[in-house]
């Protein structure tokens, strides 16, 4: 046994999946000159501002500490929804996948949660729980519990019979097989599926806090919205895109990479 589980785990490191930096960064430069054109072929300067009042307006909120602090909140929903839907769609997309009977079960509801909009899951939980923060992450958990679960469902179905007919083989405990076999092969479906929700449950978490937070980005948004305050909205929402692209970046992207490792060579 010791000699054949470790292939799930070291394998030797293939090219590395980031894309170029040139590219990147060209990208976003063609995008900011597309934005300058159009700001400047706008009459009025207010429906569209130009970058550097955006960018002038993000220092101004950083400088005032007014930034930190509510982006900071919108952060820590972010993390607390995220946890829990990342947990409760493991389990039980791994428990569906894993047991016919339980997916003939839940599936009917499974399907019933996908298709219910973010709305009405916010709006319900505001009023059954109140407008506190445990209804704030549950809202954004609720919206993002079933997508996990159907991609680590597909997942669980995809896992190799050979390795489980090896743990039973050695008769490796349920917790061992689980961490030794189990995990390393639904890595890449956990990786994917984080990234994937990462960047829905921010926009959710910006909605709960625009119908019933009095603070966060979303909040300072639906102050800015009823004043027209446009070049305010882009600078609060550029300035949490930007956090979230480095979350993306420095942690899920080089994790995904490592996640589809044994993978790729496998193959």
């Amino acid at each position: 046994m010791a000699g054949v589980i470790p292939l799930l785990t070291e394998a030797p490191k293939p090219p590395s999946l980031r894309p170029g930096l040139v590219p990147g960064v060209l990208s976003i430069l063609a995008m900011l000159l597309v934005w300058t054109l159009a700001s400047q072929l706008t009459d009025r300067p207010q429906t569209l501002p130009a970058p550097w009042e955006v960018a002038a307006r993000i220092m101004r909120l950083g400088a005032s500490g007014e930034l930190w602090f509510n982006a900071g909140m919108t952060l820590f929903r972010v993390v607390a929804s995220f946890a829990l839907a990342m947990a409760a769609g493991m389990a039980l997309g791994l428990w569906m996948g894993r047991s016919r009977g339980a997916d003939q079960w839940l599936n009917p509801g499974l399907i019933i949660l996908l298709n219910v909009p973010a709305l009405v899951v916010i709006v319900l939980c505001y009023i059954w729980i109140g407008l506190n923060e445990t209804a704030a992450i549950l809202a954004v958990a609720l919206n993002k519990i079933p997508v996990v679960t159907v991609m680590i469902r597909e997942g669980t179905r995809a896992l190799r019979p050979d390795l489980d007919d090896m743990a039973r083989a050695f008769r490796m405990r349920p917790w061992a097989r689980l961490r030794h076999v189990v995990l390393p092969q639904l890595a890449p479906h956990v990786a994917a599926s984080a990234r994937a929700g990462i960047s829905l449950i921010w926009k959710i978490v910006l909605v709960v806090e625009f119908l019933g937070r009095s603070n966060g980005v979303g909040f300072k948004i639906h102050l800015l919205f009823s004043s027209f305050d446009v070049e305010g909205v882009l600078a609060w929402a550029l300035a949490f895109v930007a956090v979230m692209l480095a979350i993306d970046l420095i942690l899920l992207r080089p994790w995904e990479s490592r996640a589809n490792r044994w993978k790729q060579d496998a193959a």
